[in-house]
């Protein structure tokens, strides 16, 4: 027997909703790898917890470079980072920013207007399930490597590992089963037109029955959308972090009133001076729905803060000594 487990995609420092059913357009990958090749690098980074290597996207010709988090997070404190260019140029780089939530970052290499040549983003959110795309990195340091398929959906929500025991959550995300190994983190996901439709960031792979992971890709993979890429990145350039996660203030546990599922988040604490708590939130509190949506676990919480921006209102469902009852919170700025 064989279990599936998602796992991160691949910090290896040395170590729903559905899209579309129309018909999606396919294509040679030819014209694509010639758009796409001269856009991505491979990114080595060095630092106190290991050496890795992932991959990476010029985003302006300026030299500043969109990629994981967990590509780079070992050199946060200190270490070093180099791009290598898919001509074999080698540069080095710095952080401009990084966000532990979304696990993107943008790195500024050393480099010239004439050897960053940007990717194109598609944020038009016309992608298809079943259109055909192309992974383009890094894969186990392979540089410049394509590898193709399809969207198998959209608007999935998948947790992963980030720093230092948190986690970050992929809202939105696209999934695939074009191959993506430990290395393509952080590259392009592209469609036929070479534009980026997401940013690979993590996958599955097979267990044998005692635990072990059997390696290797097993065709399920997933990219963060190209406009959550986008608009992060811009947060980053513009700030040097993101500034528009929304904050509600209270941590929860989800509850069960049967064995079929989680009806609802049991709140265990309410931070002063928070949202929740200027609203009327008190522990004990049990927040039913976000929005009019039933709540499924506390990644809905999660989503909230990460798709609503700070002052943005919604309207919270909850129980309180077995009453129903409902509150409008207006939402903060994360704390610094």
């Amino acid at each position: 027997m064989f279990a599936l487990v998602l796992f991160l995609l691949w910090v290896i420092f040395s170590d729903d909703q559905s899209g579309t059913s129309s018909a999606a357009p396919t294509c040679s990958g030819v014209g694509v790898a010639h758009d796409v090749l001269p856009s991505v690098v491979t990114i080595k980074s060095n630092g106190g917890a290991g050496a890795g290597t992932g991959s990476g996207e010029f985003i302006d010709n300026k030299g500043d470079v969109l990629t994981n988090n967990h590509v780079i997070s070992n050199a946060a404190n200190g270490g070093t980072i180099v791009i290598i260019l898919s001509n074999g140029d080698v540069a080095s780089a710095t952080i401009v920013g990084r966000d532990i939530l979304t696990d993107l970052a943008v790195l500024r290499a050393d480099v010239t207007p004439a050897q960053s040549r940007p990717i194109h983003f598609d944020t038009s959110g016309n992608v298809q399930v079943g259109q055909q795309v192309f992974p383009v990195g890094a894969p186990l340091g392979l540089s410049d490597t394509v590898t193709t398929g399809i969207v198998s959906n959209t608007g999935r929500t998948v947790r992963v590992p980030a720093d230092n025991g948190r986690t970050a959550l992929l809202v939105s995300a696209l999934q695939t089963d074009a191959s993506i190994n430990p290395g393509n983190s952080g590259g392009t996901l592209a469609n036929c037109d070479g534009d980026l439709v997401g940013v690979p960031t993590a996958g599955a792979t097979a267990m044998d029955s005692a635990g072990g992971q059997m390696g290797g890709s097993i065709g399920l993979g997933f990219a963060i959308s190209a406009n959550t890429a986008q608009t992060v990145s811009n947060e980053l350039l513009a700030h040097g972090r993101v500034t528009t996660h929304s904050y509600l203030g209270v941590s929860v546990s989800t509850v069960s009133s049967s064995p079929t599922g989680p009806w609802g988040l049991y709140v265990t604490g309410v931070s002063a001076g928070s949202p929740a708590r200027q609203a009327g939130m008190r522990t004990s509190d049990v927040i039913t729905e976000i929005n009019g949506a039933a709540v499924r676990s506390a990644d809905d919480l999660e989503t909230m803060s990460l798709t609503n921006k700070p002052g943005d209102k919604v309207v919270l469902t909850y129980q309180r000594d077995g009453k129903a009852a409902t509150v409008t919170v207006t939402l903060a700025a994360q704390p610094s």
